[in-house]
């Protein structure tokens, strides 16, 4: 199944949902801006241009987007590092 990129009310917010579990446990885990997480496949995604921040729950990744980004350059990559880490 893959990657499913979802719109959310939040109009620079995408949930990516992948069939693979990407986070254990019943923690959330949230990187803002000048933050590092544990988890390499979000510091990956806060080095992408045009993300300011990232939200992970066990099967999905919530990515704001800078205000001024647009989803057709930043959803590709996205995407691109979701798969590099192998989900």
């Amino acid at each position: 199944m893959g990657i499913r990129a979802e719109a959310t009310p939040n109009p620079n917010a995408l949930k990516f949902t992948t069939d693979k579990l990407i986070f254990e446990g019943d923690s959330s885990i949230s990187v803002m801006p000048g933050d590092t997480s544990e988890h390499e496949i979000l510091n990956d995604l806060m080095n992408l241009d045009g993300v300011d921040n990232v939200f992970g729950y066990q099967n999905f990744i919530t990515v704001n987007k800078m205000f001024d980004a647009e989803w057709d350059d930043v959803q590709p990559k996205v995407i691109e590092v979701i798969e590099k880490h192998g989900y």
